[in-house]
């Protein structure tokens, strides 16, 4: 089956432009579109996309108050922002709300078939270098300290969030600890688990605002 999106952006020209890219890749298929958050949550409830690409900045009702409506909804669908260099307290509110990922919208074609490609397996962060400095920006004078929040973990389980918090995938994460990639992905759900967190994304943030990196 293919991977199917759904297109959230207040401008139609960016919304047909990425739809030709991804219908034109192998495995992924459009099924709509939607020009603001409202219309993006109706969507996502009559279409149920496997990836929601998601604008910040939208009319009536923005990025933010959509993903968070259909996350907080129990819908399956990941959540990809799209976003630019200058909103990053968006992005880190969008990755608290539960969002999967970002995407800068002058990406390259290849790096937003593979964004929603990795989203859609649920592997890893997007934009790592950039995902660390955006949340690394928006905590550094939020007065942090090391808790013990994840003292339920095993230290197997703590080195595997400490990577994934590095933005590293499964598979660079197995090379690091010398273990195969379907014991890290046993290591990465359990971790989730343990700390009641919805994804990889969710975890980057839980590291960094309890002082864990």
């Amino acid at each position: 089956m293919p991977i199917t999106v759904l297109i959230a952006d207040d401008q139609a020209m960016v919304r047909a432009g990425f739809a030709a890219l991804l219908d034109a890749a192998d495995g992924i298929s459009v099924l709509g579109d939607a020009e603001d958050g409202l219309a993006a949550v109706e969507q996502v409830r009559r279409l149920n996309p496997d990836v929601v690409l998601m604008d910040v900045r939208m009319p009536r009702r923005d990025g933010l108050w959509a993903a968070e409506q259909i996350i907080s909804g129990g819908s399956n669908s990941k959540v990809l922002m799209l976003t630019t260099f200058d909103i990053d307290d968006y992005v880190y509110s969008a990755l608290r709300i539960g969002a999967s990922g970002f995407l800068l919208k002058d990406a390259p074609a290849d790096e937003l078939v593979r964004a929603v490609r990795v989203v859609a397996a649920g592997d890893a962060l997007l934009a790592p270098s950039v995902t660390k400095r955006l949340i690394q920006k928006v905590t550094a004078t939020s007065g942090r300290v090391r808790t013990n929040a994840a003292s339920a973990l095993t230290p197997r389980e703590l080195e595997v969030l400490l990577t994934v918090a590095d933005g590293k995938s499964n598979a660079e994460i197995g090379q690091d600890l010398f273990v195969s990639e379907q014991t890290v992905k046993t290591h990465v759900s359990n971790m989730l688990t343990k700390l009641g967190l919805r994804d990889r994304a969710q975890a980057v943030v839980f590291a960094y605002e309890n002082g864990l990196k």
